[in-house]
């Protein structure tokens, strides 16, 4: 579906009440036109609506008059610097920013995830590399995860039981 459609069907979602649908459809453009500011824009003004700086802030982070209370929220929530490269979703090299305030910020980004890696990393290269630190609320994951162990090893052991029972 080309740009002008995909925009036309966000206004028509947004009219009819369907943010998740307009946030969605531009998460998506996002994906297809990483250097379009435009469309980064209109993604933060959805996340506002949903009153998430942290996500406004990644969507203007590359803005000079971004937010600085989301971009800081950014920040922290996206505090490792590879996890940071991978939220911003930018493609290619850093020259094809709009503006040099956003090309500055890719390299700062850019920089600090190489650092933290001990190797040069690239924003198309960056799918390949693995080890950034987990997401933020990665304990709530982890206590997910025990519960289910958990209750698997209940289930395991009443069947065991029940099967004992059988031979007795």
């Amino acid at each position: 579906m080309a740009l002008k459609e995909t925009l036309e069907r966000v206004d028509a979602d947004l009219a009819a009440g369907r943010v998740p649908m307009a946030r969605q459809r531009l998460r998506g453009l996002v994906s297809s036109y990483p250097h379009y500011p435009a469309l980064r824009r209109r993604l933060a003004d959805i996340y506002r609506m949903y009153g998430d700086p942290a996500e406004a802030g990644r969507w203007t982070y590359l803005e000079e008059d971004g937010l600085p209370e989301e971009v800081a929220a950014f920040e922290k929530r996206y505090s490792d610097p590879v996890r940071r490269m991978r939220a911003l979703a930018w493609q290619g090299p850093e020259s094809a920013a709009d503006s040099p305030f956003a090309e500055e910020q890719l390299a700062t980004v850019r920089t600090a995830a190489s650092k933290a890696l001990g190797h040069p990393v690239t924003w198309d290269t960056l799918a390949e590399v693995r080890g950034d630190a987990p997401e933020a609320g990665s304990w709530r994951q982890s206590l997910a995860a025990m519960g289910c162990a958990l209750l698997a090893i209940m289930f395991v052991g009443i069947w065991v039981n029940g099967f004992l029972d059988l031979f007795r």
